[in-house]
């Protein structure tokens, strides 16, 4: 095969390797976070709630690169297992504010280790992960330029 044509083998895709490197990412945070009884999407709002309570739902959104149509349904099951409430915004009736209940501030404490069983998942040191993770970053940042 020729040197054009090796540029088509699917080894050689980086899209490829992110998307099945992603599948086998998901794979384990599916082990980690069934006991919270999180799915991985779910598991993101939280890590945003966490992060910074009552928020927007276009703020997770943009967090997120999420719309709120797909946003939605995964907080209406966040609120039904009673980790979030949806409100209106008193400011602004056309915007609902997320925030955390007390059940779900406490979720956090059981998630705490998480990142870390994801290291020793991949076998790799913080500062590999780090150092990935700023790449991947980086080459995210400059595709949605």
């Amino acid at each position: 095969m020729g040197d054009e044509h090796q540029q088509l083998l699917l080894d050689n895709q980086l899209c490829f390797l992110i998307y099945s490197t992603n599948l086998a990412l998901n794979q384990v945070y599916r082990q980690l976070l069934a006991p919270l009884g999180l799915t991985y999407p779910q598991y993101l709002v939280m890590l945003v709630l966490w992060e910074k309570d009552q928020l927007s739902v276009s703020e997770i959104g943009e967090r997120l690169f999420l719309e709120s149509s797909t946003l939605t349904p995964l907080l209406k099951k966040l609120e039904i297992s009673q980790l979030i409430t949806r409100k209106r915004s008193a400011k602004d009736e056309r915007q609902v504010i997320i925030s955390l209940t007390q059940q779900g501030h406490n979720l956090k404490l059981k998630a705490v280790d998480i990142p870390n069983q994801i290291s020793q998942a991949a076998s790799c040191t913080p500062s590999t992960l780090n150092n990935l993770k700023d790449q991947i970053s980086t080459l995210r940042d400059n595709l949605l330029k």
